[in-house]
């Protein structure tokens, strides 16, 4: 059984979870508080010494890193696979997906940030450039799903469980913070 320790809200274990479910295998979550510390604790710190989420556990197998854990997935059950059948898929694959997680990540946290951590309720300059940028990012996710079902092609891939969190994440912000979003141009993207 694989087990996936995760924190509630962190983006980062959801890209394991949703490659997990991209492949339709069995699991176990464990989520851990983090306002209580248990991602510090001496059991948990064994596990992961950086204290951080994801933590993938198949048997010997630990993984403490999302991209790590979608990558071994699709090695350890290759079928459906989330990093393309051929070396050019693969390849597209990979960079959609390092993009989400390097671009993508950072345009979203930048933005959100201020906003649930600095409890920014006004648009400042410094926020609305993080939020121009965020939305050139969105747009290249927009473009692709123009053309295709998923940022890939026609199944989700790595990409798609690197990519949705970070939206999803937007989309909790204008749930719950929805007027700075929209004084940000974010609310309706």
């Amino acid at each position: 059984m694989i087990t996936v320790y995760t924190i509630s809200g962190a983006p980062p274990p959801w890209r394991v979870l949703l490659g997990r479910c991209f492949k339709g295998l069995p699991f176990e979550t464990i989520t851990l508080k983090a306002s209580e510390g248990e991602h510090q604790t001496k059991e948990f710190l064994s596990l992961n010494p950086r204290g951080t989420v994801p933590v993938l556990v198949d048997g010997s197998v630990t993984i403490r890193d999302s991209l790590a854990a979608l990558a071994w997935l699709d090695c350890s059950y290759p079928d459906p696979p989330i990093f393309g059948k051929i070396s050019d898929q693969t390849a597209f694959v990979w960079q959609q997906t390092t993009e989400c997680a390097d671009y993508l990540r950072a345009a979203i946290d930048r933005v959100l940030t201020p906003i649930f951590f600095q409890n920014a309720t006004s648009a400042s300059p410094e926020l609305l450039t993080s939020a121009y940028n965020a939305k050139v990012e969105l747009a290249g996710l927009e473009t692709a799903l123009g053309t295709r079902s998923f940022l890939s092609g026609d199944s989700p891939s790595a990409a798609d469980a690197v990519a949705f969190p970070e939206v999803r994440l937007l989309q909790r912000a204008s749930d719950t913070r929805a007027e700075i979003i929209e004084n940000l141009g974010l609310l309706n993207f």
